[in-house]
């Protein structure tokens, strides 16, 4: 049996190779490596990515590096379970703290999520995600059209991308504002007369190795369509929970980022209180926030193929464009 800490970091290094969106390469993945704690160099990274490469669990690219096989992502997706519990709120903070956006000029990183669809799907997914971000299900009705490679993402064949923004923008920008914020639940929530009502199903994001959002997605319980149209149905929607004592300063907040099209933010609850039939902690108050796919789920609705790759990477607002 391998070194428990060899393994460790060879499931590390699968998880890099996993969010990215094209091959990496072994400086690359020591860099990122190191980045989140881990002291290991070029030459360990090339050592351990050879035992992946015999274990059949990685692709050998050239120079362009590595990517995962089905094998690997099998794999991936099976070992070290344990270790993996939090690590979907660890990567909601990581992008939290990499939102650089500012509410006043517009301009900075915020956290987006991509997906991948077939060319021939274009204008009907522009059609879709429009008319679901401007009637205020998503976060913003600003996106990002990729139909070549770009350094961003890795295009599959014949595939178009779509950056769209995700809801932890809403979380980088309290951080940023000094206000600590806590991922709570992800959740599918009722909507009637185009109003939030209570949420029919949640899951914490502390209990699970899992985005829940991707969770509801493959469930496939969302009418996001039917909500656009008639006011009435179910969507994806995030809770997080604050500290009382910046109640007010959320509020402005909140209101600055309407104010540059960030939207899909509904008003806080009671202070200890629940939210929408959610229970919340003594001493804090939540708010609920759209999910950013649930434009990707009225494509869904419609029979479009499209796969996602939720909050995996930051992009410069202001080369994102409104459809």
């Amino acid at each position: 049996m391998m070194d428990p800490q060899i393994e460790r970091k060879l499931i590390e290094i699968m998880r890099v190779i996993n969010e990215n969106d094209k091959p990496i390469g072994a400086r690359a993945i020591a860099d990122e490596l190191n980045d989140r704690g881990y002291d290991i160099g070029e030459r360990a990274v090339r050592y351990h990515l050879r035992i992946l490469d015999e274990r059949g669990f990685t692709r050998k690219h050239g120079y362009a590096g590595r990517t995962l096989t089905e094998l690997g992502e099998s794999e991936m997706s099976d070992a070290l379970i344990g270790d993996r519990f939090g690590f979907v709120i660890s990567q909601i903070e990581e992008m939290a703290f990499r939102t650089t956006i500012n509410p006043k000029t517009s301009e900075g990183l915020v956290p987006v999520n991509i997906s991948y669809f077939a060319k021939e799907d274009l204008e009907t997914v522009i059609d879709v995600i429009s008319y679901t971000a401007h009637s205020g299900y998503m976060i913003s009705p600003k996106v990002k059209i990729f139909e070549e490679d770009e350094d961003l993402i890795f295009l599959p064949p014949g595939k178009v991308g779509i950056a769209t923004v995700c809801s932890v923008t809403f979380d980088g920008l309290l951080l940023k504002s000094g206000i600590p914020v806590e991922p709570s639940y992800g959740g599918i929530l009722q909507i009637e007369n185009r109003k939030p009502s209570y949420f029919l199903d949640l899951i914490s994001y502390s209990g699970t190795s899992i985005d829940p959002i991707q969770i509801f997605m493959k469930r496939k319980p969302t009418s996001v369509l039917e909500v656009v149209e008639t006011g009435e149905g179910k969507i994806l929607a995030n809770i997080r929970q604050i500290n009382l004592s910046a109640y007010d300063r959320v509020i402005e907040i909140i209101q600055q980022a309407q104010q540059m099209g960030l939207g899909g933010c509904f008003p806080p609850g009671d202070i200890d209180g629940s939210l929408l039939g959610a229970p919340i902690e003594m001493g804090k108050f939540g708010i609920a926030i759209v999910g950013g796919m649930n434009g990707i789920c009225a494509l869904e609705e419609t029979g479009i193929r499209i796969e996602t790759n939720p909050i995996s990477a930051v992009l410069e607002y202001k080369t994102m464009s409104e459809i």
